[in-house]
Protein backbone atom coordinates (compact mmCIF):
# COMPACT_ATOMS: atom_id res chain seq x y z
CA UNK A 1 0.00 0.00 0.00
CA UNK A 2 1.30 3.46 -0.85
CA UNK A 3 1.36 6.05 1.98
CA UNK A 4 -1.51 8.50 2.39
CA UNK A 5 -0.72 12.14 3.21
CA UNK A 6 -3.54 14.46 4.33
CA UNK A 7 -3.36 18.25 4.00
CA UNK A 8 -5.28 20.03 6.76
CA UNK A 9 -5.51 23.55 8.11
CA UNK A 10 -7.77 26.54 8.35
CA UNK A 11 -9.29 28.09 5.20
CA UNK A 12 -7.14 29.78 2.56
CA UNK A 13 -3.70 28.65 3.74
CA UNK A 14 -2.83 27.05 0.36
CA UNK A 15 -3.77 23.37 0.77
CA UNK A 16 -5.17 23.02 -2.74
CA UNK A 17 -2.18 24.82 -4.25
CA UNK A 18 0.18 22.37 -2.55
CA UNK A 19 -2.07 19.47 -3.63
CA UNK A 20 -1.69 20.53 -7.27
CA UNK A 21 2.09 20.88 -6.83
CA UNK A 22 2.42 17.40 -5.32
CA UNK A 23 0.26 15.72 -7.97
CA UNK A 24 1.52 17.91 -10.85
CA UNK A 25 -2.09 18.50 -11.82
CA UNK A 26 -4.87 21.06 -11.69
CA UNK A 27 -7.32 18.65 -10.12
CA UNK A 28 -8.07 20.93 -7.17
CA UNK A 29 -9.77 24.28 -7.68
CA UNK A 30 -7.59 27.17 -6.52
CA UNK A 31 -8.73 30.75 -5.89
CA UNK A 32 -8.19 33.52 -3.36
CA UNK A 33 -11.40 32.56 -1.62
CA UNK A 34 -11.71 30.92 1.82
CA UNK A 35 -13.68 27.68 1.95
CA UNK A 36 -13.32 26.83 -1.73
CA UNK A 37 -12.50 23.15 -1.10
CA UNK A 38 -15.30 21.21 0.60
CA UNK A 39 -14.98 17.50 -0.22
CA UNK A 40 -11.97 15.22 0.11
CA UNK A 41 -9.93 15.24 -3.10
CA UNK A 42 -7.46 12.43 -3.77
CA UNK A 43 -4.42 12.47 -6.05
CA UNK A 44 -1.28 10.42 -6.70
CA UNK A 45 2.25 11.72 -7.10
CA UNK A 46 5.87 10.72 -6.58
CA UNK A 47 8.72 12.21 -4.63
CA UNK A 48 12.29 10.91 -4.58
CA UNK A 49 11.18 7.75 -6.39
CA UNK A 50 8.36 6.69 -4.07
CA UNK A 51 4.66 7.03 -4.92
CA UNK A 52 2.18 8.48 -2.46
CA UNK A 53 -1.47 9.45 -2.25
CA UNK A 54 -2.28 12.98 -1.13
CA UNK A 55 -5.67 14.11 0.20
CA UNK A 56 -6.85 17.71 -0.07
CA UNK A 57 -9.43 18.75 2.54
CA UNK A 58 -11.72 21.65 3.30
CA UNK A 59 -10.56 24.40 5.63
CA UNK A 60 -11.43 23.98 9.31
CA UNK A 61 -13.21 27.11 10.51
CA UNK A 62 -14.22 26.02 14.00
CA UNK A 63 -17.88 26.87 13.23
CA UNK A 64 -20.65 24.34 13.68
CA UNK A 65 -23.02 25.51 10.96
CA UNK A 66 -24.41 22.96 8.47
CA UNK A 67 -21.73 23.40 5.80
CA UNK A 68 -18.77 23.82 8.16
CA UNK A 69 -19.78 20.85 10.28
CA UNK A 70 -20.05 18.64 7.20
CA UNK A 71 -16.67 19.85 5.94
CA UNK A 72 -15.13 19.13 9.34
CA UNK A 73 -16.44 15.55 9.20
CA UNK A 74 -14.81 15.14 5.80
CA UNK A 75 -11.49 16.43 7.17
CA UNK A 76 -11.64 14.15 10.23
CA UNK A 77 -12.18 11.19 7.93
CA UNK A 78 -9.12 12.18 5.87
CA UNK A 79 -7.03 12.42 9.07
CA UNK A 80 -8.20 8.95 10.11
CA UNK A 81 -7.14 7.51 6.72
CA UNK A 82 -3.74 9.22 6.63
CA UNK A 83 -0.32 7.86 7.52
CA UNK A 84 0.94 11.43 7.93
CA UNK A 85 -0.83 14.78 8.30
CA UNK A 86 0.63 18.03 6.99
CA UNK A 87 -0.79 20.90 9.06
CA UNK A 88 -0.56 23.96 6.84
CA UNK A 89 -0.31 27.47 8.27
CA UNK A 90 -0.02 30.91 6.69
CA UNK A 91 3.38 32.48 7.41
CA UNK A 92 2.15 35.93 6.35
CA UNK A 93 -0.89 35.88 8.64
CA UNK A 94 1.05 34.44 11.58
CA UNK A 95 -0.12 32.06 14.28
CA UNK A 96 -3.88 32.12 14.96
CA UNK A 97 -6.10 30.64 17.64
CA UNK A 98 -7.58 28.32 15.02
CA UNK A 99 -4.11 26.99 14.13
CA UNK A 100 -3.56 26.23 17.81
CA UNK A 101 -6.95 24.53 18.10
CA UNK A 102 -6.27 22.26 15.11
CA UNK A 103 -2.78 21.36 16.39
CA UNK A 104 -4.22 20.64 19.84
CA UNK A 105 -6.71 18.23 18.30
CA UNK A 106 -3.99 16.45 16.33
CA UNK A 107 -1.81 16.09 19.44
CA UNK A 108 -4.68 14.78 21.58
CA UNK A 109 -5.50 12.10 19.01
CA UNK A 110 -1.85 11.06 18.68
CA UNK A 111 -1.75 11.86 14.96
CA UNK A 112 1.65 11.90 13.31
CA UNK A 113 1.92 15.41 11.82
CA UNK A 114 4.31 17.99 10.40
CA UNK A 115 3.80 21.78 10.32
CA UNK A 116 4.15 23.37 6.88
CA UNK A 117 4.44 27.17 6.81
CA UNK A 118 3.21 28.39 3.41
CA UNK A 119 3.54 31.77 1.68
CA UNK A 120 7.11 32.38 2.91
CA UNK A 121 8.31 33.91 -0.37
CA UNK A 122 9.90 37.32 0.30
CA UNK A 123 9.95 36.81 4.08
CA UNK A 124 12.76 36.21 6.56
CA UNK A 125 12.18 32.47 7.15
CA UNK A 126 13.41 32.32 10.77
CA UNK A 127 11.37 35.31 11.87
CA UNK A 128 8.23 34.26 9.97
CA UNK A 129 8.17 30.70 11.30
CA UNK A 130 9.42 31.18 14.88
CA UNK A 131 5.99 31.55 16.52
CA UNK A 132 4.68 28.29 14.95
CA UNK A 133 6.98 26.25 17.20
CA UNK A 134 4.34 26.87 19.88
CA UNK A 135 2.14 24.32 18.09
CA UNK A 136 4.31 21.57 19.58
CA UNK A 137 4.53 19.45 16.41
CA UNK A 138 8.25 19.61 15.76
CA UNK A 139 10.29 21.57 13.17
CA UNK A 140 8.55 24.02 10.84
CA UNK A 141 8.92 23.34 7.11
CA UNK A 142 8.77 26.59 5.06
CA UNK A 143 7.45 26.51 1.49
CA UNK A 144 5.96 28.76 -1.18
CA UNK A 145 3.42 26.38 -2.72
CA UNK A 146 2.39 28.68 -5.55
CA UNK A 147 6.00 28.71 -6.89
CA UNK A 148 6.96 25.20 -5.72
CA UNK A 149 9.78 26.49 -3.49
CA UNK A 150 10.67 24.22 -0.60
CA UNK A 151 8.40 21.39 -1.80
CA UNK A 152 11.34 19.09 -2.59
CA UNK A 153 12.77 19.52 0.92
CA UNK A 154 9.28 18.99 2.37
CA UNK A 155 8.82 15.67 0.57
CA UNK A 156 12.30 14.50 1.60
CA UNK A 157 11.25 15.09 5.19
CA UNK A 158 7.97 13.23 4.53
CA UNK A 159 9.92 10.27 3.17
CA UNK A 160 12.18 10.24 6.22
CA UNK A 161 9.20 10.56 8.56
CA UNK A 162 7.47 7.58 6.96
CA UNK A 163 10.76 5.65 6.75
CA UNK A 164 10.30 4.99 3.03
CA UNK A 165 13.20 3.72 0.95
CA UNK A 166 13.92 5.36 -2.39
CA UNK A 167 12.65 2.94 -5.01
CA UNK A 168 14.45 4.38 -7.99
CA UNK A 169 16.47 7.48 -8.90
CA UNK A 170 14.61 10.52 -10.07
CA UNK A 171 13.18 13.79 -8.94
CA UNK A 172 9.69 14.73 -7.99
CA UNK A 173 6.78 14.48 -10.33
CA UNK A 174 3.56 12.71 -11.09
CA UNK A 175 3.34 8.93 -11.30
CA UNK A 176 3.85 7.92 -14.96
CA UNK A 177 0.73 6.77 -16.81
CA UNK A 178 1.66 3.09 -16.74
CA UNK A 179 2.56 3.30 -13.03
CA UNK A 180 -0.67 5.10 -12.21
CA UNK A 181 -2.55 2.35 -14.02
CA UNK A 182 -0.69 -0.27 -12.00
CA UNK A 183 -1.76 1.55 -8.84
CA UNK A 184 -5.37 1.44 -10.04
CA UNK A 185 -5.72 5.16 -9.72
CA UNK A 186 -9.22 5.29 -11.17
CA UNK A 187 -10.16 1.64 -11.60
CA UNK A 188 -13.06 -0.02 -13.36
CA UNK A 189 -16.02 1.77 -14.90
CA UNK A 190 -15.80 5.56 -14.49
CA UNK A 191 -19.26 6.98 -13.78
CA UNK A 192 -19.86 10.75 -13.77
CA UNK A 193 -22.96 11.93 -11.89
CA UNK A 194 -24.20 15.20 -13.40
CA UNK A 195 -27.22 17.47 -13.11
CA UNK A 196 -28.45 20.87 -12.06
CA UNK A 197 -27.65 22.26 -8.59
CA UNK A 198 -29.53 20.58 -5.73
CA UNK A 199 -30.82 17.72 -7.91
CA UNK A 200 -29.44 15.21 -5.38
CA UNK A 201 -26.15 14.12 -7.00
CA UNK A 202 -24.08 13.97 -3.81
CA UNK A 203 -26.91 12.30 -1.90
CA UNK A 204 -27.09 9.66 -4.63
CA UNK A 205 -23.34 9.02 -4.48
CA UNK A 206 -23.42 8.65 -0.70
CA UNK A 207 -26.36 6.22 -1.05
CA UNK A 208 -24.47 4.13 -3.63
CA UNK A 209 -21.40 4.04 -1.39
CA UNK A 210 -23.33 3.45 1.81
CA UNK A 211 -21.35 6.20 3.57
CA UNK A 212 -21.09 10.00 3.78
CA UNK A 213 -18.22 10.30 1.34
CA UNK A 214 -19.15 13.70 -0.15
CA UNK A 215 -20.96 16.70 1.26
CA UNK A 216 -24.71 16.62 0.75
CA UNK A 217 -26.74 19.57 2.09
CA UNK A 218 -29.98 21.33 1.08
CA UNK A 219 -27.85 24.28 -0.07
CA UNK A 220 -27.60 24.50 -3.86
CA UNK A 221 -24.00 24.51 -5.10
CA UNK A 222 -22.53 22.54 -2.17
CA UNK A 223 -20.24 20.60 -4.51
CA UNK A 224 -17.68 22.79 -6.27
CA UNK A 225 -15.08 20.36 -7.55
CA UNK A 226 -15.13 17.02 -9.37
CA UNK A 227 -14.42 14.28 -6.82
CA UNK A 228 -13.20 10.83 -7.99
CA UNK A 229 -14.22 7.99 -5.66
CA UNK A 230 -13.14 4.37 -6.38
CA UNK A 231 -15.21 1.51 -4.92
CA UNK A 232 -16.15 -2.10 -5.63
CA UNK A 233 -19.62 -3.67 -5.79
CA UNK A 234 -20.36 -7.34 -6.56
CA UNK A 235 -16.82 -7.90 -7.83
CA UNK A 236 -16.96 -4.96 -10.27
CA UNK A 237 -14.68 -1.94 -9.81
CA UNK A 238 -16.14 1.53 -10.29
CA UNK A 239 -14.97 5.12 -9.93
CA UNK A 240 -17.80 7.52 -9.13
CA UNK A 241 -17.25 11.16 -10.10
CA UNK A 242 -19.28 13.69 -8.14
CA UNK A 243 -19.61 16.95 -10.06
CA UNK A 244 -20.75 20.50 -9.43
CA UNK A 245 -24.29 21.39 -10.47
CA UNK A 246 -24.47 23.28 -13.76
CA UNK A 247 -26.86 26.22 -14.12
CA UNK A 248 -27.76 28.20 -17.20
CA UNK A 249 -24.85 30.30 -18.45
CA UNK A 250 -26.77 33.54 -17.86
CA UNK A 251 -26.90 32.75 -14.12
CA UNK A 252 -23.22 31.89 -13.77
CA UNK A 253 -21.42 35.04 -12.65
CA UNK A 254 -19.00 33.80 -9.98
CA UNK A 255 -15.52 32.91 -11.29
CA UNK A 256 -15.29 29.85 -9.04
CA UNK A 257 -18.60 28.55 -10.39
CA UNK A 258 -17.32 29.00 -13.95
CA UNK A 259 -14.31 26.84 -13.13
CA UNK A 260 -16.63 24.31 -11.47
CA UNK A 261 -18.61 24.05 -14.71
CA UNK A 262 -15.38 23.45 -16.65
CA UNK A 263 -14.42 20.67 -14.23
CA UNK A 264 -17.86 19.10 -14.73
CA UNK A 265 -17.42 19.10 -18.50
CA UNK A 266 -13.98 17.49 -18.08
CA UNK A 267 -15.53 14.88 -15.79
CA UNK A 268 -17.97 13.97 -18.57
CA UNK A 269 -15.04 13.52 -20.94
CA UNK A 270 -13.21 11.35 -18.39
CA UNK A 271 -16.23 9.10 -17.74
CA UNK A 272 -17.29 5.89 -19.44
CA UNK A 273 -20.93 6.27 -18.34
CA UNK A 274 -22.87 9.36 -17.24
CA UNK A 275 -25.74 9.24 -14.75
CA UNK A 276 -27.93 12.27 -15.37
CA UNK A 277 -29.86 13.18 -12.20
CA UNK A 278 -33.16 14.96 -12.90
CA UNK A 279 -35.18 16.67 -10.16
CA UNK A 280 -38.77 15.40 -10.44
CA UNK A 281 -40.08 18.08 -8.08
CA UNK A 282 -38.74 21.01 -10.10
CA UNK A 283 -39.55 19.46 -13.49
CA UNK A 284 -37.46 18.99 -16.62
CA UNK A 285 -35.68 22.24 -17.50
CA UNK A 286 -33.91 23.47 -20.61
CA UNK A 287 -30.62 23.15 -18.73
CA UNK A 288 -31.26 19.42 -18.26
CA UNK A 289 -31.62 18.97 -22.02
CA UNK A 290 -28.49 21.09 -22.57
CA UNK A 291 -26.44 18.94 -20.18
CA UNK A 292 -27.71 15.77 -21.83
CA UNK A 293 -26.70 17.22 -25.19
CA UNK A 294 -23.16 17.78 -23.91
CA UNK A 295 -22.98 14.16 -22.73
CA UNK A 296 -24.18 12.94 -26.13
CA UNK A 297 -21.70 15.17 -27.98
CA UNK A 298 -18.95 13.57 -25.89
CA UNK A 299 -20.33 10.16 -26.95
CA UNK A 300 -20.82 8.93 -23.41
CA UNK A 301 -23.12 6.09 -22.41
CA UNK A 302 -26.07 7.38 -20.42
CA UNK A 303 -28.40 6.43 -17.56
CA UNK A 304 -31.29 8.71 -16.54
CA UNK A 305 -32.18 8.94 -12.84
CA UNK A 306 -35.35 10.90 -11.98
CA UNK A 307 -34.80 11.79 -8.31
CA UNK A 308 -37.22 12.83 -5.51
CA UNK A 309 -39.93 10.72 -7.15
CA UNK A 310 -41.37 9.51 -3.82
CA UNK A 311 -42.38 13.06 -2.84
CA UNK A 312 -44.77 13.55 -5.78
CA UNK A 313 -48.53 13.21 -5.86
CA UNK A 314 -50.07 10.88 -8.50
CA UNK A 315 -51.16 13.80 -10.71
CA UNK A 316 -47.67 15.33 -10.56
CA UNK A 317 -46.09 11.98 -11.44
CA UNK A 318 -48.23 11.69 -14.55
CA UNK A 319 -47.31 15.23 -15.56
CA UNK A 320 -43.59 14.50 -15.12
CA UNK A 321 -43.93 11.31 -17.21
CA UNK A 322 -45.51 13.28 -20.05
CA UNK A 323 -42.79 15.92 -19.77
CA UNK A 324 -40.07 13.26 -19.94
CA UNK A 325 -41.60 11.74 -23.06
CA UNK A 326 -42.04 15.12 -24.73
CA UNK A 327 -38.66 16.66 -23.95
CA UNK A 328 -36.37 13.64 -23.76
CA UNK A 329 -37.85 11.48 -26.48
CA UNK A 330 -34.50 11.54 -28.31
CA UNK A 331 -33.02 9.46 -25.46
CA UNK A 332 -35.21 6.39 -25.76
CA UNK A 333 -32.08 4.25 -26.01
CA UNK A 334 -31.14 5.12 -22.37
CA UNK A 335 -32.49 3.36 -19.28
CA UNK A 336 -34.66 5.57 -17.07
CA UNK A 337 -35.05 4.97 -13.32
CA UNK A 338 -37.50 6.69 -10.97
CA UNK A 339 -35.55 6.91 -7.71
CA UNK A 340 -35.28 8.48 -4.29
CA UNK A 341 -31.62 9.04 -3.43
CA UNK A 342 -32.57 10.07 0.09
CA UNK A 343 -34.50 6.87 0.89
CA UNK A 344 -32.75 4.51 -1.52
CA UNK A 345 -35.77 3.63 -3.69
CA UNK A 346 -34.61 1.95 -6.95
CA UNK A 347 -31.03 3.18 -6.40
CA UNK A 348 -29.77 -0.41 -6.38
CA UNK A 349 -30.77 -0.85 -10.04
CA UNK A 350 -28.63 2.07 -11.25
CA UNK A 351 -25.36 0.12 -11.20
CA UNK A 352 -27.03 -2.66 -13.23
CA UNK A 353 -27.96 -0.02 -15.82
CA UNK A 354 -24.42 1.37 -15.71
CA UNK A 355 -22.90 -2.06 -16.41
CA UNK A 356 -25.35 -2.63 -19.28
CA UNK A 357 -24.58 0.76 -20.84
CA UNK A 358 -20.82 0.23 -20.41
CA UNK A 359 -20.99 -3.20 -22.09
CA UNK A 360 -22.86 -1.68 -25.04
CA UNK A 361 -20.43 1.24 -25.32
CA UNK A 362 -17.43 -1.11 -25.49
CA UNK A 363 -19.07 -3.88 -27.55
CA UNK A 364 -16.77 -5.53 -30.11
CA UNK A 365 -18.56 -5.87 -33.46
CA UNK A 366 -17.15 -8.05 -36.23
CA UNK A 367 -17.05 -6.95 -39.86
CA UNK A 368 -18.99 -10.01 -41.17
CA UNK A 369 -21.72 -9.41 -38.59
CA UNK A 370 -22.06 -5.72 -39.45
CA UNK A 371 -21.96 -6.37 -43.19
CA UNK A 372 -24.73 -8.99 -42.90
CA UNK A 373 -26.86 -6.56 -40.89
CA UNK A 374 -26.25 -3.86 -43.50
CA UNK A 375 -27.36 -6.25 -46.24
CA UNK A 376 -30.52 -7.08 -44.26
CA UNK A 377 -31.27 -3.39 -43.68
CA UNK A 378 -30.90 -2.61 -47.40
CA UNK A 379 -33.13 -5.57 -48.30
CA UNK A 380 -35.79 -4.29 -45.89
CA UNK A 381 -35.58 -0.68 -47.04
CA UNK A 382 -33.63 0.31 -50.17
CA UNK A 383 -31.64 3.56 -50.21
CA UNK A 384 -33.17 6.27 -52.40
CA UNK A 385 -32.32 7.11 -56.02
CA UNK A 386 -30.00 10.02 -56.76
CA UNK A 387 -30.00 11.28 -60.34
CA UNK A 388 -31.60 8.03 -61.61
CA UNK A 389 -28.90 6.03 -59.85
CA UNK A 390 -29.55 4.12 -56.65
CA UNK A 391 -27.17 4.66 -53.73
CA UNK A 392 -25.29 1.44 -53.04
CA UNK A 393 -24.08 0.43 -49.56
CA UNK A 394 -21.51 -2.36 -49.85
CA UNK A 395 -20.12 -3.33 -46.44
CA UNK A 396 -19.63 -2.10 -42.84
CA UNK A 397 -17.02 -2.44 -40.11
CA UNK A 398 -16.42 -1.09 -36.61
CA UNK A 399 -14.55 2.19 -36.39
CA UNK A 400 -14.36 2.80 -32.63
CA UNK A 401 -15.80 2.28 -29.15
CA UNK A 402 -17.33 4.47 -26.45
CA UNK A 403 -19.39 5.30 -28.39
CA UNK A 404 -19.56 2.46 -30.92
CA UNK A 405 -18.77 3.72 -34.42
CA UNK A 406 -19.92 1.81 -37.51
CA UNK A 407 -18.24 2.77 -40.79
CA UNK A 408 -20.37 2.07 -43.88
CA UNK A 409 -18.79 2.00 -47.34
CA UNK A 410 -20.65 2.57 -50.58
CA UNK A 411 -21.15 5.01 -53.43
CA UNK A 412 -22.86 8.41 -53.28
CA UNK A 413 -23.10 8.04 -49.49
CA UNK A 414 -22.86 11.81 -49.09
CA UNK A 415 -26.32 12.02 -50.70
CA UNK A 416 -28.00 9.76 -48.09
CA UNK A 417 -30.89 11.65 -46.45
CA UNK A 418 -31.01 12.04 -42.67
CA UNK A 419 -34.17 9.92 -42.47
CA UNK A 420 -32.39 6.92 -44.01
CA UNK A 421 -29.42 7.38 -41.66
CA UNK A 422 -31.82 7.30 -38.71
CA UNK A 423 -33.37 4.11 -40.11
CA UNK A 424 -29.93 2.48 -40.28
CA UNK A 425 -29.03 3.64 -36.76
CA UNK A 426 -32.24 2.21 -35.30
CA UNK A 427 -31.81 -1.01 -37.29
CA UNK A 428 -28.26 -1.58 -36.04
CA UNK A 429 -29.16 -0.61 -32.46
CA UNK A 430 -32.10 -3.03 -32.39
CA UNK A 431 -30.31 -6.03 -33.88
CA UNK A 432 -27.07 -5.49 -31.93
CA UNK A 433 -28.93 -5.00 -28.63
CA UNK A 434 -27.16 -1.72 -27.81
CA UNK A 435 -28.70 -0.07 -24.74
CA UNK A 436 -27.69 3.15 -23.05
CA UNK A 437 -25.03 4.28 -25.51
CA UNK A 438 -25.08 6.64 -28.49
CA UNK A 439 -24.30 4.99 -31.83
CA UNK A 440 -22.41 6.86 -34.52
CA UNK A 441 -22.50 5.98 -38.22
CA UNK A 442 -19.79 7.17 -40.60
CA UNK A 443 -20.32 6.94 -44.35
CA UNK A 444 -17.49 6.71 -46.84
CA UNK A 445 -17.69 6.80 -50.61
CA UNK A 446 -15.02 4.65 -52.21
CA UNK A 447 -13.11 5.64 -55.34
CA UNK A 448 -14.53 4.12 -58.52
CA UNK A 449 -11.88 1.59 -59.64
CA UNK A 450 -12.95 2.00 -63.29
CA UNK A 451 -12.78 5.80 -63.23
CA UNK A 452 -10.37 6.99 -65.97
CA UNK A 453 -9.64 3.46 -67.15
CA UNK A 454 -10.90 4.15 -70.70
CA UNK A 455 -8.31 6.88 -71.20
CA UNK A 456 -5.55 4.63 -69.90
CA UNK A 457 -6.48 1.84 -72.31
CA UNK A 458 -6.71 4.28 -75.22
CA UNK A 459 -3.21 5.56 -74.46
CA UNK A 460 -1.86 2.02 -74.37
CA UNK A 461 -3.53 1.21 -77.66
CA UNK A 462 -2.07 4.37 -79.21
CA UNK A 463 1.47 3.44 -78.16
CA UNK A 464 0.97 -0.10 -79.44
CA UNK A 465 -0.19 1.19 -82.85
CA UNK A 466 2.88 3.42 -83.08
CA UNK A 467 5.17 0.45 -82.43
CA UNK A 468 3.38 -1.61 -85.04
CA UNK A 469 3.63 1.19 -87.63
CA UNK A 470 7.36 1.59 -87.01
CA UNK A 471 7.82 -2.16 -87.44
CA UNK A 472 5.88 -2.15 -90.73
CA UNK A 473 7.93 0.77 -92.10
CA UNK A 474 11.19 -1.01 -91.33
CA UNK A 475 10.05 -4.04 -93.27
Amino acid sequence: MIPVIALVGRPNVGKSTLFNQLTRSRDALVADLPGLTRDRQYGIGRAGGFPYMVVDTGGLSGEEETMDAAMARQTRQAIAEADLVLLMVDARAGLTALDESIARGLRSEGVRALVVANKTDGLDIDSATAEFHALGLGPILPIAAVHGRGVTVLMQRVRDELDLQQAEPGGEGPVPAEEAEALDRWPGIRVAVIGRPNAGKSTLINRLLGAERVLATPIAGTTRDSIFIPFTRDGQDYTLIDTAGVRRRARVHDTVEKFSVIKTLKAIEAAHVVIMVLDAQSGIADQDAHLLGLALEAGRALVLAVNKWDGLEPDSREMVRRDLERRLGFLRFARLRLISALHGTNVGHLLEDVREAWASAFAELSTPQLSRLLESAVAEHQPPLVGHRRIKLRYAHQGGQNPPVIVIHGNQTEALPASYKRFLENFFRKHLGLVGTPLRLEFRTGRNPFAGRRNVLTERQRRKRKRMLRHVKKR
